[in-house]
């Protein structure tokens, strides 16, 4: 089996620049945006392999740090799910935005508080495609969830 080639990616956001792991199969049908939860990142031990399970089956990956390394060792940022939300937002802009990514249809893969950051941002965006939650926290989510289509 041949792996998907792995590039490391850097995206704006209003205060700065995030890092993000981007992964590409060879006529990949789609990409799939992770939001990992509290206290995780782009390295994490249990998206990683569902990450590699998607590249597999032909999907693009983004394993995207939505806080920098300085704003995860405040827990209050960990569930800041409006800032997580705005910065899943320029992640999936940076996707839409690259010639290499912008035709594929997107997915996010939200776990804990990510997942809430997932479909409060599926709920204003009009090109997601799929929510996926791992161990959500949908009640963190709001009345945002009457607006995921």
């Amino acid at each position: 089996m041949i792996s998907a080639p792995t590039y490391e990616i850097h995206f704006p956001s209003r205060s700065a620049v995030l890092t993000a792991d981007l992964s590409i199969p060879d006529a990949a049908r789609g990409i799939v945006i992770f939001a990992h939860g509290s206290g995780s990142n782009r390295f994490s031990p249990r998206n990683k392999p569902v990450a590699e399970h998607l590249n597999e089956a032909g999907f693009a990956t983004v394993l995207a740090d939505l806080l920098t390394e300085e704003e995860d060792l405040h827990t209050e940022r960990r569930f800041d799910i409006e800032l997580l939300t705005q910065r899943l937002g320029f992640a999936t802009d940076w996707v839409r935005n690259n010639p290499t990514t912008c035709d594929l249809p997107i997915a996010y893969f939200g776990a804990s508080t990510g997942a809430a950051a997932a479909l409060r941002c599926a709920a204003i965006r009009d090109d997601v495609a799929a929510v996926v939650s791992r161990g959500g926290r949908p009640d963190l989510a709001g009345t945002a969830l009457r607006d995921v289509h």
